[in-house]
């Protein structure tokens, strides 16, 4: 799929997430990695930055293989994937994971 823009791209890459297990598994993996790198970086344990990709793609591609049947928005978008990710975790820390819902609810209406 082609997207033109990152606002373009984001109600995509929401619905690529549309069960929310899939976005607590990526919820998990990323803040796991940022707390390993965090505590590598604090002890001066450079090789602890592996940490970050290795746990929060480690995580996130089988959650979409095995829960939502999909290929990760990452393979076709990594740099929009990434920032989409980063703002999929910040709604959800602020409580508004039903708002997500509903943005994938409404592009997979329109796109299937």
């Amino acid at each position: 799929m082609t997207h033109r823009s990152y606002e373009e791209f984001w109600p995509y890459y929401v619905a690529m997430h549309s069960r929310a297990a899939t976005r607590w598994v990526h919820l998990t993996g990323t803040l796991t990695g940022l707390a390993l790198t965090a505590y590598g970086v604090a002890r001066g344990r450079r090789h602890y930055l592996a940490a970050l990709p290795l746990i929060g793609y480690g995580t996130a591609w089988p959650a979409h293989f095995l829960i939502e049947g999909n290929n990760p928005a990452t393979f076709g978008h990594p740099a929009w994937s990434l920032r989409g990710d980063a703002q999929m975790i910040r709604m959800m820390l602020a409580g508004r994971d039903g708002e997500l819902d509903e943005i994938a609810r409404k592009w997979l209406a329109e796109n299937r």
